[in-house]
């Protein structure tokens, strides 16, 4: 036969109550009973106005910070950010939901990849509350960005909606296909979201070799001439020049530094093979 254990049910708060209230008459009387719950009723209060009064400080801490950053940002670059967490965050509903994850990706993508200070951050948790009640379509949002910066910043827009989706470990094809559509939107050439993309995609396979991938930084295929490849080059190189998105702030230049570093190392890994062959 086997033994089966049956719990018993401990008693409820409500028993430990009524218990108490039987000590309390049968020590002092009504009066002590009173008393008691007078001081738990007060204590209780007062502990709630405390909490209110906290979370009330902590919000108003937050809003001052927020706002003296703002006042210390370009409206140039405040209009850049925050149509950036817009369209980040209507690019992660696009599936209809947004789920906390998601945005955990988007915060830590500020955070990890644009190097975000607390203040910055606190300023990247508003805008994304209120991206998340923005009732404006994504193609509003792009209309907006498209009307509002040049090339080079459109081109940094794409490169960070790539790092983005390629910070998760699995990319689909909807999310890529979203960001080809970003991408043509903005009027990219076709050669830039080719490089692009290219790129991202190219960094998950291992089979891929180094030499490749530097023909892929440079929007090559691999019997690429060395005279393409010095054109190729030449053209990055100015579109992805950091004076030419300095305005948007230390963090968007990076981004094109950064990526500057890519075409520079590209470039003379490539020359140098030709100077071999020479």
């Amino acid at each position: 036969m086997r033994y089966q254990y049956h719990s018993h049910n401990q008693p409820g708060c409500g028993g430990c109550l009524l218990v108490a209230a039987l000590i309390l008459l049968a020590f002092g009387g009504a009066p002590l009973l009173i008393n008691v719950i007078g001081i738990l009723l007060s204590t209780g209060i007062f502990l709630f106005l405390a909490m209110f009064v906290a979370f009330w400080a902590f919000s108003y801490y937050i809003r001052r910070r927020v706002s003296e950053y703002e006042q210390s940002q370009t409206e140039t670059r405040k209009n850049f950010v925050s149509l950036l967490v817009h369209i980040l965050v209507k690019v992660a509903q696009f599936d209809g939901n947004i789920t906390r994850a998601e945005l955990q990706t988007i915060k830590n993508f500020f955070r990890a990849h644009l190097h975000y200070n607390q203040n910055q951050m606190f300023w990247v948790n508003e805008l994304i509350k209120d991206a998340t009640n923005n009732p404006d379509s994504l193609e509003t949002l792009l209309a907006q960005f498209r009307n509002s910066f040049a090339y080079e910043p459109r081109l940094i827009l794409v490169e960070l909606v790539y790092q983005v989706f390629f910070s998760n470990e699995r990319v689909t094809d909807q999310e890529l296909e979203l960001a080809r559509n970003i991408a043509e939107y903005l009027e990219l050439s076709p050669y830039d979201l080719q490089t692009i993309q290219s790129r991202y995609i190219h960094m998950r396979h291992a089979a891929v070799n180094q030499e490749q991938q530097y023909y892929e930084v440079l929007g090559l295929q691999a019997d690429a001439t060395f005279e393409e490849i010095k054109k190729a080059y030449r053209k990055l190189s100015m579109k992805y020049h950091p004076d030419k998105v300095a305005h948007l702030g230390e963090e968007f230049r990076g981004v094109a530094e950064e990526k500057m570093k890519e075409i520079n190392a590209a470039y003379q890994y490539l020359k140098k093979k030709f100077n071999n062959q020479h």
